[in-house]
């Protein structure tokens, strides 16, 4: 349909009529569209519809056949998507959520992007958290505490699920951690564990906090805990002062049941090993990186804050 607009030249006096084609004018409205289908179900004819409608019989007749949808621009693509597929392998299978432990994995796989990149997307598939009470932070003093914990670490070899256990120590103050694998976890183990927590650390700390194990307390006489004597030896020959948590209280040593919780989540997911001694071989670089990244908390790293005497050195 064509439309005439007249203009006046302001010098000639004369009269210009410009005859414009309006079929493409203007963008259709949605609602102009279903008035279209609307007078179409009421019986009216395409030639009709254009007068009252005011747009060409083409345009009505282009509606009420169905005008094509421009096709969606493709979505670019993710420098992450050759990766995908590995990442939904570590969280389904290991139950690895850790970004900071699928970064370098990838890397060593030719992965070149960022890590907020691997955030983003492993945003979308993480399982949504069950909110908890909140826990006042309990502080100490440089040297004074060392907490230690047990975790449960299986694994499948041959078929048939195995055990082991991992003895996981942290300093107070500085937030420097240890971990070691070993196949028990009676006293005498967890006394070398403790020594080689101390070698790693380079010092030994004024008291260990503990759960309430047989390895270390056996029971209470009124206010007096009756420690289990072996562990007890130890302690005494090295200087150090035993402590355990209170009753039901776990999260009086909150910051080694964490410490348990990352290792779980950041180093066992998705790790291989041919046997201890290889697993405990990267079990200690895994802590050594882990030492050297600023803290959330402290905002320190925690191996320079063992570094400026934290704890008492050997030689003390």
């Amino acid at each position: 349909m064509n439309a005439k607009k007249e203009l006046t030249h302001p010098l000639r006096r004369a009269t210009l009529v410009f005859i414009l084609d309006t079929r493409e004018v203007a963008m259709i409205r949605s609602g102009t569209i279903h008035t279209i289908h609307e007078m179409s179900a009421q019986g009216k004819s395409i030639r009709e519809i254009a007068r009252l409608v005011g747009i060409a019989r083409n345009t009505v007749r282009r509606y009420l056949r169905g005008k094509p949808i421009a096709a969606p621009r493709p979505k670019r693509g993710s420098i992450l998507d050759p990766y995908k597929g590995q990442i939904r392998t570590w969280m389904t299978e290991d139950h690895l959520y850790n970004c900071e432990v699928m970064f370098p994995r990838l890397q060593a796989q030719g992965y070149t992007g960022g890590l907020s990149t691997i955030k983003a997307y492993v945003q979308t598939l993480r399982p949504a958290k069950i909110g908890q009470y909140p826990i006042q932070r309990y502080e100490t003093k440089p040297g004074e505490q060392m907490q230690d914990d047990w975790g449960e670490f299986h694994y499948e070899k041959d078929g048939k699920e195995h055990k082991l256990y991992g003895f996981v120590a942290i300093l107070g103050y500085s937030r420097m951690r240890f971990i070691t694998f070993v196949k028990r976890c009676d006293t005498p183990t967890m006394i070398r564990c403790m020594m080689a927590a101390f070698e790693y650390f380079d010092g030994l700390p004024q008291a260990a906090l503990t759960d309430r194990m047989k390895s270390v307390f056996l029971d209470m006489d009124g206010n007096t805990p009756i420690w289990n004597p072996l562990f007890a030896d130890f302690a005494a020959c090295v200087g150090m002062a035993p402590r355990v948590c209170k009753v039901r209280k776990p999260q009086t040593k909150g910051k080694v049941e964490r410490s348990v919780g990352v290792i779980k989540d950041g180093f066992w997911p998705g790790v291989r090993f041919t046997d201890i001694d290889d697993l405990n071989q990267q079990a200690r670089a895994w802590c050594d990186r882990l030492n050297q990244k600023v803290h959330r908390t402290t905002k320190s790293h925690p191996a320079e804050q063992v570094g400026r005497g934290t704890v008492a050195s050997f030689a003390d």
